[in-house]
């Protein structure tokens, strides 16, 4: 039931109406297919789409939307995901008081709905009030929650703006982070030699003993300041009566500068390779890189214009460090100077995931601050 003074607001149609689409990631159809007939019909606007649903095995690739000025400023980019986690299925969304969550079954999707219902309400004020604003972009990604997997295959040239906001953080709008890490994960399979763990276990290499030795010896945690470690999941083994040949581990690694992050992810491959190597386990290794981490000086031209839209707005401003990645972690790398932007959404990534109104309401007047400042 929704509340009778939150009827017929703009934003909060938008977010019940885009949240209660399922949108996996490589998945998102749906929502890409809306968005763009929702642009042919409002605006006249084609909206373009890059090439990589090709390369990830996605339904849909990235979205882009060219909003053309009124007057010469700066290019500014707006950008959101337009996946989810699961479970997304089957929602039942429920609005009480200022609070919109689920029935606790499911995902609410306000990672990243927020934002998206936020940057198309705040278009449709900035066009029915004829406010004056230079070009606009409007970027749609995909796969985001794999990784920023989506992201990392757009192209530079096919984006035009100098500075970017991605609307893809929690806390109250406002607050922008300016600062996050980049990423490094990895896949080690280790291969020992099985035998039967009661008659011979001497003639057996445990791969799940050096699997553990190898753990042991790691910094995990946070092992600095701005570096984080973790180990995701180690599996391996068949029965308890036999010295497990196989075992395998996913681990990552982050940190706030790329050499404390390739520091990081040297020492933990180095303890696997040293704990293999002392016991004859053989060992295939592989890391990726998944983004790179970025800075944007609070001087500069996106935070700059950041503040002044938080002042004219009533918001306090502030910027944080954060610890997670986003997609401004590749546009960045694009040569465009972004932040991200919170966006009032609570306890993502769980099914008590809930979005205040009154932020969502705060956020569509402060993407309004931005595109017209």
């Amino acid at each position: 039931m929704i509340e009778a003074n939150y009827r017929n607001l703009r934003v909060v149609d938008l977010f019940l109406e885009l949240a209660g689409m399922d949108s996996p990631s490589l998945s998102e159809g749906k929502i890409a297919a809306w968005l763009k007939q929702y642009f042919l019909n409002r605006y006249g606007v084609v909206v373009e789409e890059d090439g990589t649903a090709g390369i990830i095995g996605g339904e849909s690739g990235n979205l882009l939307v060219r909003i053309p000025g009124n007057i010469d400023c700066s290019k500014k980019l707006f950008a959101v995901h337009i996946d989810t986690v699961d479970p997304c299925h089957d929602k039942r969304i429920i609005v009480t008081g200022d609070t919109i969550k689920t029935d606790g079954k499911t995902i609410l999707g306000a990672d990243d709905v927020a934002g998206l219902a936020s940057i198309l309400a705040a278009l449709e004020e900035v066009k029915t009030s004829a406010l004056p604003h230079g070009d606009l972009e409007l970027l749609f990604t995909v796969a985001e929650e794999k990784h920023l997997l989506g992201s990392s295959h757009i192209q530079k040239d096919w984006l035009k703006s100098e500075v970017a906001y991605v609307l893809d953080t929690s806390g109250a709008p406002g607050i922008a982070v300016n600062q996050a890490p980049g990423h490094i994960d990895f896949y080690f399979e280790l291969t020992g030699h099985a035998a039967h763990a009661g008659i011979a276990p001497e003639t057996g290499v445990s791969a799940i003993q050096a699997a553990a030795e190898s753990v042991s010896r790691m910094r995990l945690g946070r092992p600095a300041p701005g570096v984080t470690a973790n180990i995701g999941t180690i599996r391996g083994g068949t029965a308890t009566n036999i010295v497990a040949e196989n075992c395998e581990i996913t681990a990552e690694c982050r940190a706030q500068k790329q050499e404390d992050l390739v520091n990081q992810a040297e020492h933990m491959e180095d303890c696997v390779r040293q704990v293999c190597k002392m016991r004859g386990v053989k060992l295939e290794v592989k890391r990726h890189q998944s983004y790179y981490p970025f800075i944007t000086p609070e001087n500069g031209k996106a935070a700059v214009l950041f503040r002044e839209a938080c002042e004219k707005s009533g918001l306090d401003c502030e910027f944080q460090t954060g610890g997670g990645g986003s997609d401004l972690n590749h546009l960045v790398r694009l040569g465009i100077e972004g932040i991200v932007v919170a966006t009032g959404m609570e306890n993502v990534h769980s099914c008590q995931e809930q979005q205040s109104i009154k932020h969502l309401l705060q956020l569509e007047n402060l993407v309004v601050s931005l595109m017209s400042a």
